[in-house]
């Protein structure tokens, strides 16, 4: 019987097409034939709800819940999930109600939609409130079920592959919010389909000009080195079949915005990346594959310092393979990746793979256990601060730059790199954490502050009256121990929290070479006034508290007290969250200009110093996290502001004074030039001044227009 014809013959014309015949398609390759009637009842009431009504793109608004179905459909997801992304708009946008779904589909399918339902129709102060509450609530319904998750982000992969019908500021936005949560989710519970494709989608919005660039020059470079490649597969596959392994091979090419990650955080060009292209080897057990290494190092001599076992020790996602980068023929680097059939299958496929790989082996855990140990951690995240606040601390979380640490027992902790003892306190129990008092690495004793790094045997030494020292949130890493030493503060009655705000100015004040007792009253009476009309112990408690950081209070105090001399020329005002006041100067390593993503460094004498986020000066400001904040640029900020290109040019007479002549045409002067030059190539550095990334973008592309020119780009910190 042809299922997908007869639901049609049941359903209006209106509701009938080829992509509910496709989703059918892939549902009756893996469920039963008699779990097909509930799924359509679900797409009936889906249509009926949803009648009349169209996408941005002009599409009928059916075709949207249907295509996160096949998604869904596609990982082999159960048929409450497939029914549940079916239904998963009827709530927002239609007058189904949770009890209707309750009635029809029972109280599974009821949990899931409700889950992952938008609470839009909620009231809330701001729409920064609203995306985290809403956040929130799908966190904490996934605690409850991870399929909630699966339906989101598969939701989230449609929306994104569908964006172009969208205004330009939406396609940021949504993209930067991909980047920033869906795709590291997908990632930290092992869904290396879903989080690829919405990076790359993500990255294409967010950043469609250097997605082009890295496109293009990736498509010039692999044709020859697939060629490359096939030789090498052979190579191996005839090695393998000649010691009686069975496996199979499979080449990949590394995607786009993991190429663009890696260079920016390298500071690298393509060229220098070395695992653009690899091989994968697939094989029956985990024997085989340190046989299969063994002799894949045979053939080719592996990179020193390149080779990584993550089936020993597993990354946080559950993620297990061998990885070896080597030296291919004519030197050229090959990255290979061995594991098991089933190592592979969760690799893919995370929380989502087939039941039967949910335990590899007995001496690991699975992909669905370690998520619900992030999630649970999450759970205790969430009973201190507010929405707002436990969104920025789960993206804190997300990302998994991990180091490894061992207990003195021997079990292996994973922390963000940069991470101390304090956090590694904290991620043995938050009791462990509030009641440290001392740590040891490797049976020497160090400072709490210290931090930690790859193979580390720390003992954390308590005591069962220590509690949390408020000095620790300047240098803790991880959101379990800045939440919990944030839930502590709050804690504390009006009187201790007044003195504690007290002297954790007074050690801030220290830089300045200041005293809060020498203080002029009209020093402070100022400051006070410039926060809203506090009386000095409010600002005390609301420092105590956490609500206000010492280290912006000392130095708007010292800009009162400082004569700002030469200084002050070089200063403009902006807008910065929480440092009303505070003096600003701006980078020379980076340049900063409007539209940058920036960040604020607090610097004696010069107030914040602006950088560039992605400036190399930033990591090493970042081991110092009481002195860094959050900042961002006016709206509607005028002026002229300085940055740094580079030009690569052939030699030849005239061509710097015609490279000259292009950015004045666009209405931007030249402060500062210097020449650089070869036989056969010159390279010019020139500082402008311009108005903001636009006008930056403007002037590169007239001068690329130039005949002569070899490349531009702009100075990075």
């Amino acid at each position: 019987m042809d299922y997908a014809a007869a639901i049609r013959e049941r359903l209006p014309a209106t509701w009938r097409g080829d992509d509910f015949g496709q989703l059918v398609a892939v549902l009756e390759s893996y469920l039963p034939k008699e779990d097909l009637e509930g799924i359509f009842n679900a797409y009936e009431l889906s249509a009926k709800a949803h009648e009349g009504q169209q996408r941005l793109s002009g599409q009928a608004y059916i075709s949207h819940p249907i295509a996160v179905a096949k998604i869904l459909a596609e990982l082999h997801l159960d048929v409450s999930t497939i029914k549940a992304a079916l239904l998963h708009d009827v709530l927002e946008d239609t007058s189904c109600t949770l009890e209707d779904i309750q009635k029809n589909f029972g109280e599974d399918v009821a949990v899931l939609v409700d889950g992952v339902s938008k609470l839009d129709k909620l009231h809330f102060h701001s729409a920064a409130e609203a995306q985290a509450e809403s956040f929130r609530k799908m966190l904490l319904a996934m605690v409850r079920d991870l399929r909630v998750i699966l339906v989101k982000l598969a939701d989230r992969m449609h929306n994104m592959r569908t964006i172009d019908a969208l205004s330009a500021e939406k396609r940021r936005r949504i993209a930067k919010e991909t980047l920033e949560i869906y795709a590291p989710i997908a990632n930290r519970l092992g869904i290396y389909s879903l989080k690829v494709e919405l990076e790359d989608l993500g990255f294409k919005a967010f950043m469609p000009f250097r997605y082009r660039v890295i496109e293009h020059a990736l498509s010039k470079a692999s044709g020859s080195q697939r060629q490359f490649l096939r030789k090498i597969e052979a190579k191996l596959k005839k090695n393998i079949r000649d010691h009686q392994i069975n496996g199979r091979l499979v080449t990949r090419e590394k995607h786009l915005y993991s190429i663009y990650s890696k260079m920016r955080r390298k500071h690298i060009h393509l060229s220098e990346i070395v695992d653009v292209f690899g091989i994968r080897i697939v094989v029956p057990d985990i024997d085989t594959c340190y046989r299969v290494l063994g002799l894949v190092h045979q053939i080719y001599k592996p990179m020193p310092g390149r080779f990584k076992d993550y089936i020993s020790i597993p990354r946080v996602n559950g993620y297990q393979s061998l990885h070896t980068t080597l030296f291919g023929p004519k030197g050229m680097p090959l990255e290979v990746q061995i594991r098991t059939e089933e190592m592979d299958q969760v690799a893919e496929r995370g929380i989502a793979a087939p039941w039967k790989y949910k335990a590899v082996e007995k001496h690991t855990y699975s992909a669905e256990a370690r998520a619900r140990d992030w999630l649970q951690g999450l759970m205790e995240m969430q009973q201190t601060g507010n929405s707002e606040e436990f969104l920025e601390a789960v993206k804190v979380d997300l990302f998994p730059d991990k180091v490894y640490m061992f207990t003195p027992k021997g079990d292996i902790l994973r922390l963000p790199r940069g991470a101390t003892a304090v956090d590694f306190a904290y991620a043995v129990h938050t009791d462990v954490g509030n009641r440290c008092v001392a740590a040891k690495i490797d049976r020497r004793p160090v400072p709490l502050k210290t931090t930690l790094s790859n193979g580390d045997t720390v003992e954390i030494i308590t005591a069962r009256s220590a509690k949390p020292n408020p000095s620790w949130v300047n240098f803790v890493t991880t959101a379990k121990a800045l939440n919990a030493i944030r839930g502590f503060l709050k804690g504390l009655k009006k009187d201790e929290a007044r003195e504690l705000g007290k002297r954790l100015l007074s050690q801030s004040l220290r830089p300045y070479s200041l005293n809060l007792r020498r203080l002029r009253k009209t020093q402070t009476s100022s400051l006070l006034k410039e926060l809203g009309g506090l009386d000095i112990g409010e600002l005390y408690e609301q420092l105590g508290l956490g609500k206000r950081l010492a280290p912006v209070i000392a130095g708007m105090l010292a800009q009162q007290v400082d004569n700002e001399g030469d200084v002050a020329t070089e200063l403009r005002p902006l807008d910065i969250a929480g440092t009303e006041g505070l003096l600003i100067s701006y980078a020379g390593c980076c340049h900063p200009i409007p539209g940058d993503d920036i960040v604020g460094f607090m610097s004696t004498g010069r107030g914040v110093v602006i950088h560039r986020s992605n400036c190399h000066h930033v990591a090493e400001y970042r081991k110092h996290p009481a002195k860094w904040i959050p900042v961002d640029w006016r709206r509607g900020v005028k002026g002229e502001f300085q940055s740094e290109i580079q030009v690569k040019t052939l030699n030849r007479v005239g061509l710097l004074a015609e490279v000259a002549g292009r950015i004045s045409a666009t209405l931007s002067n030249i402060d500062h030039v210097n020449v650089e030059t070869d036989d056969d190539e010159s390279t010019l550095l020139f500082r402008l001044n311009v108005r903001d990334r636009r006008h930056l973008a403007h002037v590169i592309r007239s001068i690329r227009t130039n005949p002569g020119v070899v490349r531009v780009n702009r100075a990075t910190g």
